[in-house]
Protein backbone atom coordinates (compact mmCIF):
# COMPACT_ATOMS: atom_id res chain seq x y z
CA UNK A 1 0.00 0.00 0.00
CA UNK A 2 1.33 3.53 -0.93
CA UNK A 3 -0.37 4.62 1.98
CA UNK A 4 -3.87 5.44 4.02
CA UNK A 5 -7.06 7.64 3.82
CA UNK A 6 -9.61 8.85 6.32
CA UNK A 7 -12.98 7.04 5.50
CA UNK A 8 -15.08 8.49 7.62
CA UNK A 9 -15.46 10.88 11.08
CA UNK A 10 -17.91 11.58 13.54
CA UNK A 11 -18.00 13.56 16.50
CA UNK A 12 -20.47 13.70 19.97
CA UNK A 13 -20.69 15.98 22.62
CA UNK A 14 -23.06 16.36 26.05
CA UNK A 15 -25.72 18.02 26.41
CA UNK A 16 -25.80 20.32 29.13
CA UNK A 17 -24.52 23.50 27.65
CA UNK A 18 -22.79 25.57 29.99
CA UNK A 19 -22.59 29.73 29.21
CA UNK A 20 -20.55 32.36 29.95
CA UNK A 21 -23.26 33.71 32.14
CA UNK A 22 -23.87 30.82 34.00
CA UNK A 23 -19.92 30.96 34.56
CA UNK A 24 -20.49 34.37 35.61
CA UNK A 25 -22.15 33.30 38.59
CA UNK A 26 -19.67 30.76 39.98
CA UNK A 27 -16.49 33.21 39.32
CA UNK A 28 -15.63 36.44 38.73
CA UNK A 29 -15.88 36.76 35.67
CA UNK A 30 -18.16 38.21 32.66
CA UNK A 31 -19.42 37.17 29.33
CA UNK A 32 -17.12 40.24 27.82
CA UNK A 33 -14.34 39.21 29.74
CA UNK A 34 -14.08 35.55 28.25
CA UNK A 35 -14.90 36.61 24.74
CA UNK A 36 -12.51 39.36 24.98
CA UNK A 37 -9.71 36.67 26.02
CA UNK A 38 -10.60 33.16 24.64
CA UNK A 39 -13.42 33.99 21.85
CA UNK A 40 -15.39 31.43 23.97
CA UNK A 41 -19.49 31.44 23.64
CA UNK A 42 -20.55 28.51 25.28
CA UNK A 43 -19.14 25.22 26.12
CA UNK A 44 -20.23 21.42 27.02
CA UNK A 45 -19.88 19.75 29.99
CA UNK A 46 -19.94 16.08 30.82
CA UNK A 47 -22.21 14.36 33.61
CA UNK A 48 -21.03 12.80 36.55
CA UNK A 49 -22.43 9.56 34.69
CA UNK A 50 -20.80 10.10 31.29
CA UNK A 51 -17.09 8.45 31.66
CA UNK A 52 -14.09 9.52 29.01
CA UNK A 53 -15.01 6.24 27.32
CA UNK A 54 -18.43 7.19 26.76
CA UNK A 55 -18.46 10.25 25.04
CA UNK A 56 -15.03 7.90 22.77
CA UNK A 57 -17.69 5.31 21.97
CA UNK A 58 -20.20 7.92 20.83
CA UNK A 59 -17.81 9.31 18.07
CA UNK A 60 -16.38 5.88 16.85
CA UNK A 61 -20.19 4.94 16.27
CA UNK A 62 -20.76 8.01 14.15
CA UNK A 63 -17.36 7.74 12.59
CA UNK A 64 -17.67 3.57 11.80
CA UNK A 65 -21.01 4.70 10.16
CA UNK A 66 -20.10 7.56 8.08
CA UNK A 67 -17.22 4.37 6.64
CA UNK A 68 -19.63 1.95 5.81
CA UNK A 69 -18.26 0.12 8.26
CA UNK A 70 -18.94 -2.53 11.18
CA UNK A 71 -17.05 -2.74 14.26
CA UNK A 72 -15.45 -6.03 13.15
CA UNK A 73 -14.05 -4.48 10.41
CA UNK A 74 -11.47 -2.56 12.50
CA UNK A 75 -8.48 -4.06 13.89
CA UNK A 76 -6.31 -1.32 15.80
CA UNK A 77 -8.32 1.63 18.38
CA UNK A 78 -6.11 4.30 19.17
CA UNK A 79 -7.60 6.77 22.10
CA UNK A 80 -5.90 9.93 22.49
CA UNK A 81 -6.57 11.19 26.15
CA UNK A 82 -5.39 12.94 28.93
CA UNK A 83 -8.09 12.35 31.42
CA UNK A 84 -7.93 9.06 31.93
CA UNK A 85 -9.26 8.40 35.47
CA UNK A 86 -8.20 4.36 35.74
CA UNK A 87 -4.66 2.43 34.70
CA UNK A 88 -6.27 -0.51 33.05
CA UNK A 89 -8.20 -0.92 31.07
CA UNK A 90 -7.09 1.90 29.43
CA UNK A 91 -9.66 3.98 27.20
CA UNK A 92 -9.20 1.97 23.77
CA UNK A 93 -10.25 -1.46 24.71
CA UNK A 94 -13.10 0.16 27.00
CA UNK A 95 -14.48 1.81 23.83
CA UNK A 96 -14.09 -1.46 22.01
CA UNK A 97 -15.74 -3.32 24.29
CA UNK A 98 -18.81 -0.85 24.70
CA UNK A 99 -19.25 -0.68 20.30
CA UNK A 100 -18.26 -4.46 20.15
CA UNK A 101 -14.78 -4.83 18.10
CA UNK A 102 -13.95 -8.04 18.80
CA UNK A 103 -10.44 -8.29 18.67
CA UNK A 104 -8.45 -4.85 18.12
CA UNK A 105 -4.87 -3.68 19.68
CA UNK A 106 -5.84 -1.08 21.78
CA UNK A 107 -4.39 1.43 22.30
CA UNK A 108 -4.12 5.12 24.29
CA UNK A 109 -1.88 8.01 23.64
CA UNK A 110 -1.35 10.59 25.92
CA UNK A 111 0.30 14.15 24.11
CA UNK A 112 -2.49 15.79 25.59
CA UNK A 113 -3.73 18.92 22.88
CA UNK A 114 -2.05 17.18 20.49
CA UNK A 115 -2.72 13.81 20.83
CA UNK A 116 -4.94 13.28 18.00
CA UNK A 117 -2.86 14.18 15.71
CA UNK A 118 -0.07 11.97 17.20
CA UNK A 119 -2.76 8.97 17.02
CA UNK A 120 -3.35 9.50 13.36
CA UNK A 121 0.00 9.74 12.83
CA UNK A 122 0.68 6.28 14.77
CA UNK A 123 -2.51 4.47 12.71
CA UNK A 124 -1.25 6.00 9.69
CA UNK A 125 2.65 4.32 9.73
CA UNK A 126 1.01 1.10 11.67
CA UNK A 127 -1.46 0.71 7.85
CA UNK A 128 1.29 1.81 6.15
CA UNK A 129 3.00 -1.28 7.65
CA UNK A 130 0.70 -3.90 7.15
CA UNK A 131 0.36 -4.65 10.89
CA UNK A 132 -3.52 -3.30 11.01
CA UNK A 133 -6.01 -2.64 8.09
CA UNK A 134 -8.38 -0.04 9.47
CA UNK A 135 -7.89 1.66 12.50
CA UNK A 136 -10.39 3.54 14.41
CA UNK A 137 -8.30 7.18 15.45
CA UNK A 138 -10.47 8.87 18.74
CA UNK A 139 -9.78 12.22 20.22
CA UNK A 140 -11.52 12.28 23.63
CA UNK A 141 -11.29 14.21 26.87
CA UNK A 142 -13.46 14.97 29.96
CA UNK A 143 -11.82 18.37 30.81
CA UNK A 144 -14.22 19.17 33.30
CA UNK A 145 -13.18 16.24 35.64
CA UNK A 146 -9.67 17.85 36.13
CA UNK A 147 -10.68 21.30 35.78
CA UNK A 148 -10.37 23.67 39.53
CA UNK A 149 -14.00 25.48 38.79
CA UNK A 150 -12.67 28.34 41.21
CA UNK A 151 -9.98 29.44 39.05
CA UNK A 152 -11.55 31.54 36.32
CA UNK A 153 -8.11 31.89 34.36
CA UNK A 154 -8.94 28.21 33.07
CA UNK A 155 -12.54 27.15 33.92
CA UNK A 156 -13.33 29.67 31.17
CA UNK A 157 -11.92 27.42 28.56
CA UNK A 158 -12.56 24.01 28.83
CA UNK A 159 -14.80 21.67 27.91
CA UNK A 160 -15.81 18.20 26.88
CA UNK A 161 -16.46 16.26 23.70
CA UNK A 162 -14.71 13.57 21.20
CA UNK A 163 -14.08 13.20 17.87
CA UNK A 164 -13.24 10.24 15.71
CA UNK A 165 -11.98 9.00 12.52
CA UNK A 166 -11.51 5.62 10.69
CA UNK A 167 -8.48 4.79 8.70
CA UNK A 168 -7.99 2.47 6.27
CA UNK A 169 -5.00 1.67 3.81
CA UNK A 170 -5.13 3.57 0.20
CA UNK A 171 -3.70 1.93 -3.16
CA UNK A 172 -3.26 5.18 -5.01
CA UNK A 173 -2.74 8.33 -3.84
CA UNK A 174 -2.50 8.72 -0.12
CA UNK A 175 -4.98 10.82 1.85
CA UNK A 176 -3.14 11.30 4.88
CA UNK A 177 0.47 13.50 4.28
CA UNK A 178 3.83 12.97 6.24
CA UNK A 179 3.97 14.20 10.01
CA UNK A 180 5.87 16.80 11.02
CA UNK A 181 5.62 16.60 15.22
CA UNK A 182 8.22 17.68 18.02
CA UNK A 183 8.17 18.90 21.29
CA UNK A 184 9.99 21.29 23.74
CA UNK A 185 10.46 19.40 26.89
CA UNK A 186 12.02 22.14 29.02
CA UNK A 187 8.49 24.18 28.53
CA UNK A 188 6.38 21.14 29.79
CA UNK A 189 5.85 22.65 32.55
CA UNK A 190 3.61 25.86 30.67
CA UNK A 191 0.63 23.10 30.46
CA UNK A 192 -0.23 20.95 33.12
CA UNK A 193 -2.79 17.99 34.13
CA UNK A 194 -1.10 17.25 37.54
CA UNK A 195 -1.47 16.51 41.26
CA UNK A 196 -4.11 14.36 43.90
CA UNK A 197 -6.52 15.19 42.66
CA UNK A 198 -5.14 16.16 39.08
CA UNK A 199 -5.83 19.80 37.94
CA UNK A 200 -5.45 21.57 34.74
CA UNK A 201 -3.58 24.26 35.13
CA UNK A 202 -1.24 26.72 32.46
CA UNK A 203 1.12 29.40 31.61
CA UNK A 204 -0.98 31.51 29.76
CA UNK A 205 1.00 33.95 28.21
CA UNK A 206 4.42 31.67 27.50
CA UNK A 207 2.01 29.12 25.32
CA UNK A 208 0.79 32.29 23.36
CA UNK A 209 3.66 33.41 22.73
CA UNK A 210 5.15 29.81 21.96
CA UNK A 211 2.17 29.03 19.84
CA UNK A 212 1.78 32.54 17.94
CA UNK A 213 5.75 33.08 16.71
CA UNK A 214 7.10 29.61 16.77
CA UNK A 215 4.28 27.29 15.53
CA UNK A 216 3.40 29.17 12.33
CA UNK A 217 6.75 28.19 10.61
CA UNK A 218 6.30 24.90 11.73
CA UNK A 219 2.70 24.28 10.32
CA UNK A 220 3.97 25.96 7.17
CA UNK A 221 6.85 22.64 6.96
CA UNK A 222 3.79 19.96 7.60
CA UNK A 223 2.19 21.69 4.53
CA UNK A 224 5.64 21.40 2.20
CA UNK A 225 5.99 17.68 3.45
CA UNK A 226 2.70 17.00 1.78
CA UNK A 227 3.54 18.62 -1.21
CA UNK A 228 0.71 21.80 -0.88
CA UNK A 229 1.75 25.78 0.04
CA UNK A 230 -0.95 26.71 2.36
CA UNK A 231 -2.73 29.13 -0.18
CA UNK A 232 -3.89 25.28 -1.53
CA UNK A 233 -5.52 24.28 1.35
CA UNK A 234 -9.41 24.07 1.57
CA UNK A 235 -9.19 24.34 5.49
CA UNK A 236 -7.40 24.54 8.59
CA UNK A 237 -7.85 22.78 12.02
CA UNK A 238 -5.81 23.84 14.50
CA UNK A 239 -6.57 22.94 18.02
CA UNK A 240 -8.77 24.80 19.30
CA UNK A 241 -7.56 26.86 22.46
CA UNK A 242 -8.01 29.89 21.89
CA UNK A 243 -8.97 32.00 19.60
CA UNK A 244 -6.64 34.75 20.35
CA UNK A 245 -3.57 31.97 19.07
CA UNK A 246 -6.07 30.43 16.55
CA UNK A 247 -6.32 33.84 14.37
CA UNK A 248 -2.76 34.66 14.36
CA UNK A 249 -1.34 31.73 13.93
CA UNK A 250 -3.79 30.94 10.71
CA UNK A 251 -2.99 34.38 9.36
CA UNK A 252 0.97 33.53 9.55
CA UNK A 253 0.66 30.59 8.00
CA UNK A 254 -0.65 32.25 5.10
CA UNK A 255 -3.68 29.94 4.28
CA UNK A 256 -5.81 32.81 2.10
CA UNK A 257 -8.66 30.21 0.66
CA UNK A 258 -8.72 28.23 3.50
CA UNK A 259 -11.60 27.68 6.05
CA UNK A 260 -10.49 28.58 9.66
CA UNK A 261 -12.07 25.97 12.24
CA UNK A 262 -13.77 28.18 15.00
CA UNK A 263 -15.21 25.88 16.60
CA UNK A 264 -13.63 27.15 20.26
CA UNK A 265 -16.56 29.54 20.26
CA UNK A 266 -19.47 27.25 21.01
CA UNK A 267 -17.07 24.23 21.96
CA UNK A 268 -14.13 25.81 24.37
CA UNK A 269 -10.88 24.02 24.49
CA UNK A 270 -11.56 19.96 24.03
CA UNK A 271 -8.10 19.26 24.58
CA UNK A 272 -7.64 15.92 22.83
CA UNK A 273 -11.27 15.67 20.99
CA UNK A 274 -10.57 19.27 19.94
CA UNK A 275 -9.49 18.81 16.21
CA UNK A 276 -11.31 15.99 15.01
CA UNK A 277 -14.45 17.31 16.68
CA UNK A 278 -14.00 20.37 14.93
CA UNK A 279 -13.01 18.48 11.13
CA UNK A 280 -16.22 16.46 11.81
CA UNK A 281 -18.17 19.21 12.14
CA UNK A 282 -16.66 20.76 8.76
CA UNK A 283 -17.47 17.90 6.88
CA UNK A 284 -21.35 17.65 8.09
CA UNK A 285 -22.10 21.35 7.51
CA UNK A 286 -20.65 21.31 3.85
CA UNK A 287 -17.89 23.50 4.60
CA UNK A 288 -15.30 20.88 2.82
CA UNK A 289 -15.83 18.33 -0.24
CA UNK A 290 -14.70 15.24 -0.63
CA UNK A 291 -10.58 15.35 -1.57
CA UNK A 292 -10.07 18.44 -0.27
CA UNK A 293 -6.90 19.55 1.43
CA UNK A 294 -7.21 20.17 4.97
CA UNK A 295 -4.06 20.69 7.87
CA UNK A 296 -5.26 19.29 10.94
CA UNK A 297 -2.22 20.94 13.31
CA UNK A 298 -2.40 20.21 17.29
CA UNK A 299 0.02 21.33 19.78
CA UNK A 300 0.01 22.16 23.82
CA UNK A 301 0.88 20.07 26.81
CA UNK A 302 4.53 18.98 26.79
CA UNK A 303 5.05 21.67 24.44
CA UNK A 304 4.42 19.03 22.20
CA UNK A 305 3.20 19.70 18.33
CA UNK A 306 2.34 17.52 15.01
CA UNK A 307 0.56 17.85 11.76
CA UNK A 308 -0.38 16.58 8.73
CA UNK A 309 -2.48 17.55 5.38
CA UNK A 310 -5.26 15.01 5.06
CA UNK A 311 -7.62 14.73 2.05
CA UNK A 312 -11.21 15.08 3.53
CA UNK A 313 -13.39 11.90 3.18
Amino acid sequence: MNGSRITGVGHYQPARVLTNEDLAGMVDTSDEWIRSRAGIRTRRIAGPDEPVDELAAHAAAKALAAAGLTPADIDLVLVATSTAVDRSPNMAARVAARIGIPSPAAMDVNVVCAGFTHALATADHTVRAGAATRALVIGADKMSEVTDWTDRTTCVLVGDGAGAAVVEAAEAEPGIGPVLWGSVPEMGHAVRIEGQPARFAQEGQSVYRWATTQLPPIARRACERAGFAPADLAAVVLHQANLRIIEPLAEKLGAVNAVIARDVTESGNTSAASIPLAFSKLVEQGAISTGDPVLLFGFGGNLSYAGQVVRCP
